[in-house]
C-alpha cells in the first residue's frame, strides 16, 4: 500500500510539473495556432495522439464525423436529442457536461476548490453587489475534461445584461494543480454573467474559467471572442434571452465552469464529487417551487 501511495505521488507530481511548470501562456498560443490548422490528415493524426491522453474521448454522439481542423472536433456540435433536458420548472440543469467537483453552501463569503484550499467570493468576483447577494448562497464546480462536449447551456430560463471579463493566468485546472496551487480559479482568466430570472432569489451566477491550452471563451451573446489577445473593456453590455437549455457559448478545448445561487436552491441527491454529469440533468433545484409542485402531484 505504501509503494502504491508514493507511485501515486510520483505520478501527480510529474503531471503537475508537465501541465503547469511550463510556459503556459506561449503554450496555449502555440496550441490555438496548431488547432486551427486546416488538414483533414492532420486532424486525424492528431486525434489519434488525443485518444493515448484521453481514452474516454466518445465522437460517437458528434454531429458531423469528418473534421477539417482540431479545432472543429474541440467545439464539435452533438447530434440533436444528445442531451435530453429535465424541464421540470423547479429544476436548475447542468449547464455542461463536467466532472462535479468542490460544491456545497457558501461559509459567509468563503467557499473551496479542494479540501484545505479555500477562497472568497471578492477574489473571483469583483463587482461587490453579486458579493453580497451570493453571500451564504450555494456553490457548485463543474471541471469540463478537454474529451468532453466543450459548449455550456442556460441552467434555466432568462436573460443576461452584461459579460464581465477578467484577465488573468491560465494555469491548469485539474486536481492536481487544486491541490498545489492556491485561489487557482481566482488567478486563472475568467468571465463573470449573471443569468436573471426575474425574482432577486432564482438569479443564478456562472464564471466559465479558462485553462491552459484553452484560454479562449466564446459567448452567443458577444461579438468578441475573450482570450488572452482579447484586450477591449472588460464589462461588455449585451441583451440575451435564453430558455433553458438553449447554447450560451463554448470554450476552445475544456475547462470549468462555478455556478453560484442564493440559498433558495439545494443541490439534487444524485449529485456527488468525482462524478459526471451532463449537460441536461438535474444540478439543482428550487425549494419553494419544488415544495410546491410535490404538494399538487
Amino acid at each position: 500500500m505504501a509503494q502504491v501511495l508514493r507511485t501515486l505521488t510520483q505520478i501527480e507530481q510529474v503531471n503537475f510539473l508537465l501541465t503547469n511548470r511550463i510556459p503556459r501562456q506561449l503554450m496555449t498560443h502555440i496550441m490555438g495556432w496548431y488547432s486551427n490548422i486546416e488538414s483533414p490528415m492532420l486532424t486525424r493524426f492528431s486525434i489519434v495522439i488525443w485518444r493515448l491522453f484521453a481514452s474516454d474521448l466518445d465522437l460517437g454522439e458528434a454531429k458531423e464525423q469528418r473534421f477539417n481542423s482540431l479545432h472543429d472536433c474541440f467545439v464539435r456540435e452533438l447530434k440533436p436529442g444528445s442531451r435530453p433536458v429535465d424541464t421540470a420548472d423547479d429544476v436548475l440543469i447542468s449547464p455542461c457536461d463536467a466532472i462535479i467537483g468542490s460544491f456545497g453552501e457558501i461559509e459567509g463569503t468563503t467557499l473551496y476548490q479542494a479540501k484545505g484550499f479555500p477562497y472568497q467570493l471578492s477574489d473571483l468576483i469583483p463587482d461587490p453587489i453579486l458579493q453580497k447577494k451570493y453571500k451564504g448562497g450555494r456553490y457548485i464546480t463543474l471541471r469540463l475534461k478537454s474529451s468532453m462536449y466543450h459548449h455550456f447551456h442556460a441552467p434555466r430560463s432568462g436573460e443576461v445584461e452584461q459579460v464581465t471579463y477578467i484577465s488573468g493566468d491560465c494555469w491548469n485546472v485539474n486536481p492536481v494543480a487544486l491541490k498545489r496551487v492556491d485561489k487557482l480559479y481566482c488567478k486563472n482568466e475568467r468571465a463573470v454573467l449573471e443569468l436573471k430570472a426575474g425574482l432577486n432569489n432564482e438569479d443564478i451566477l456562472m464564471v466559465p474559467v479558462a485553462a491552459v491550452l484553452v484560454a479562449s471563451m466564446r459567448f452567443d451573446c458577444l461579438d468578441e471572442t475573450l482570450d488572452l489577445k482579447y484586450d477591449g473593456p472588460n464589462r461588455l453590455p449585451c441583451n440575451a434571452y435564453y430558455a433553458k437549455g438553449d447554447e450560451m457559448g463554448y470554450f476552445q478545448h475544456g475547462s470549468t465552469i462555478i455556478l453560484f445561487t442564493t440559498d433558495s436552491y439545494e443541490f439534487h441527491a444524485d449529485i456527488t464529487q468525482g462524478n459526471r454529469i451532463n449537460m441536461g440533468q438535474a444540478l439543482m433545484y428550487n425549494v419553494s417551487q419544488h415544495e410546491k409542485r410535490i404538494s399538487f402531484s
